[in-house]
């Protein structure tokens, strides 16, 4: 049988190496995207994944794209809640539309799609719902006062979630990358990489996106159904959550 899968923000950094591991993996993949019409197209040319343009932190678009997701690849079993954004600022610095925009896409999205997805998972008696967390949702970090919360909510929502779902064969799980090698972390000054984030990494080095892929699939197959309401941590041992 050919799981659907649909991963949020899949067009770009680690969501693109989620899709494609899913793709490859034999997985019917969607990736939703919302602001580079250029970079999500060429993700799809490249790699014949299909791409919905949705807001994930508005309700009602998420009803509508993932409707739309279902005509086209089918019925969703398969959720990789990755989309998220950055806004940092230190708090006594940050907007009200800073603190908003993160949380509204990065925590609101979870409840946006999950809760239009789950249904049909309990109605089918299987679903795969992974959730992208962040090391700075297990211990903090300062200027992300906004973005920690809402990493820290994503591992909340999936232990609660996942006690929900349990007996409906639907797991919930979540993963926490660490520093990982995508254009944002790139674009960290060469000094500041390596005098401030690369020592503090016991593995000596970033990791990558395919990382958190191969730790997405392990946790979506079909044989992993005794793993729920976990926190995968994947952060080279920056930091060791109990």
């Amino acid at each position: 049988m050919t799981r659907c899968a649909l991963v949020t923000g899949g067009t770009r950094g680690i969501g693109a190496e989620i899709s494609k591991a899913l793709k490859n993996a034999g997985y019917n993949v969607g990736a939703t995207y919302f602001g580079n019409d250029a970079a999500a197209n060429a993700f799809s040319a490249e790699t014949g994944v299909p791409v919905f343009k949705f807001n994930v932190a508005d309700y009602d678009a998420c009803q509508k794209g993932i409707a739309e997701v279902e005509a086209a690849i089918g019925p969703i079993e398969v959720l990789v809640n990755n989309a998220g954004i950055t806004r940092d600022a230190m708090l006594h610095k940050m907007t009200p539309q800073q603190w908003r925009e993160v949380i509204s896409t990065n925590l609101d999205s979870l409840f946006n799609m999950c809760s239009t997805v789950v249904n049909g998972m309990r109605e089918r008696g299987f679903g795969r719902i992974v959730n992208i967390s962040s090391i700075n949702g297990q211990k903090g970090q300062a200027g992300q006062t906004n973005y920690s919360a809402t990493k820290a909510g994503v591992i909340g929502f999936t232990r609660a979630l996942a006690q929900e779902t349990a007996k409906k064969g639907i797991t919930v799980n979540a993963i926490a990358p660490g520093y990982v090698a995508t254009d944002m972390v790139k674009a960290v000054p060469k000094e500041v990489l390596e005098s401030k984030i690369l020592p503090n990494i016991p593995v000596g080095r970033l990791g990558e996106p395919g990382e958190i892929a191969r730790s997405v699939l392990f946790l979506v197959a079909d044989d992993a159904g005794f793993i729920t309401g976990s926190t995968l941590t994947v952060n080279g041992g920056q930091f060791l959550a109990a």
